[in-house]
């Protein structure tokens, strides 16, 4: 009686009227105690309404059965190969689809179907998988901001060669708490390249500088983001650094004088194939001899081992590592004494690792500078209106439109991961 009275009415009802009483049919169908005879007749009148002319009424049909096991697959199914503002809210909440059906769809279907599948609550990880191999941007960073999706480590570096470049995409990513230290890094190599590439065409810096800039700045972000990795994962790091081409010397030079054993340690081992076990031994505890045989082992340039040797003997006298700002920062005397010892030994081929050496000294020593002053401004009565605008600290003196010190905190502002 009730599907007779609904297919009598909705023949000369309105648009309007025809979604009432859809959404009243379904919801009959779902929740009203109906004899198996007219749930089967209301089967058929909500299969009827998928011909209807008006996208509101058969929209109207999918958001009352989305999210219900219990309704009828058929109609289900069909909404589901409906125009994407229907097929979205069953295909979004649906748990009639299968991992294949989903799949499917996302390899078929248009951007907002994609959106659609990647905002489901538990999607698991084959059909993530597949969103982030062939789904759009915009479902990408859905997927991205799906707290509940299962994502493989795989999909997620697959999303990032993909879209790594797309700010909102990167900038959701790093947000993350769960992608892994080389994921973060090439996020990092990602920002870079874009930040050379806008530098350059507004010539505030000539290409070959901006390089120059952005290299350092990765490997200022590369030091900071193992420092911050469990020691367990420091050596895929490496090992994701050394494929990428970015284990180099200065690199590692960086990330001793940084204080960070550890990394030095693992990429000494990396690269001359030794358990880290007995590099750590070497490093700590060897002589000259053994030393300069792991170097020329691990195929760093010759040119460099003045700079490590130093470095190695003020380790060894505990002292100069216990510099503050933990293995993120370079160390001012530790580089002071490392650059010292090397100037005495007055060798032509040095000249490149004394400038680089130089180059350190004066970016610790303005990162120190910086923490000094920041510490003097803390000491300061909190809320002081020195400019008088209401506004703490609103005299300080601003930063030129850019300048090179500016672009590599940029790029290390971004990289840090974000407290879970």
């Amino acid at each position: 009686m009730m599907v007779r009275h609904f297919l009598e009415g909705i023949r000369a009802a309105s648009a309007a009227q025809r979604v009432e009483a859809t959404s009243a049919l379904a919801g009959a169908y779902l929740h009203s105690d109906l004899s198996k005879d007219d749930a089967a007749a209301a089967e058929h009148a909500m299969l009827m309404v998928l011909d209807d002319p008006s996208p509101l009424v058969r929209r109207a049909l999918a958001d009352a059965l989305a999210a219900s096991p219990n309704s009828p697959p058929a109609v289900v199914l069909a909404l589901a190969a409906d125009q994407p503002q229907i097929s979205g809210p069953v295909l979004a909440l649906s748990p009639l689809f299968v991992d294949a059906d989903l799949v499917d769809a996302v390899a078929t279907g248009p951007e907002p179907v994609q959106a659609a599948i990647a905002s489901r609550a538990g999607l698991p990880r084959s059909v993530a998988g597949a969103i982030a191999e062939v789904g759009a941007a915009k479902a990408c960073l859905v997927l991205v901001g799906n707290s509940v999706a299962e994502i493989a480590p795989l999909s997620i570096d697959r999303m990032v060669e993909r879209f790594g470049d797309v700010p909102a995409i990167r900038e959701a990513l790093l947000a993350r708490d769960d992608i892994a230290p080389s994921t973060r890094l090439a996020l990092v190599a990602k920002l870079s390249e874009t930040l050379v590439v806008f530098v350059a065409k507004r010539r505030w810096l000539d290409a070959a500088r901006a390089r120059v800039v952005a290299r350092e700045a990765c490997e200022k972000a590369t030091v900071t983001v193992a420092a911050e990795t469990p020691t367990a994962q420091i050596r895929s790091l490496v090992s994701h650094l050394r494929a990428s081409g970015q284990l180099t010397a200065g690199l590692i030079l960086r990330a001793f004088l940084s204080g960070n054993v550890k990394l030095f340690e693992e990429a000494l081992a990396e690269l001359s194939e030794m358990p880290a076990k007995r590099v750590g031994t070497v490093v700590h505890y060897g002589g000259g001899a053994s030393l300069r045989a792991l170097f020329e082992r691990a195929g760093l340039p010759p040119s460099t081992y003045p700079a490590f040797k130093q470095a190695i003997e003020a380790m060894r006298e505990g002292d100069l590592m216990s510099e503050p700002g933990g293995s993120a920062r370079l160390k001012r005397r530790m580089i002071e004494r490392v650059l010292t010892g090397c100037e005495k030994e007055a060798l032509d081929e040095l000249a490149p690792l004394l400038t680089l050496l130089r180059r350190f000294a004066t970016e610790a020593a303005r990162e120190e500078a910086r923490l000094l002053c920041d510490d003097m401004l803390a000491d300061n009565v909190a809320g002081d209106d020195v400019a008088g605008d209401g506004v703490p600290g609103h005299d300080v003196p601003g930063h030129d439109i850019f300048d090179d010190d500016l672009f590599v905190r940029d790029i290390e502002a971004v990289e840090r991961p974000r407290a879970a």
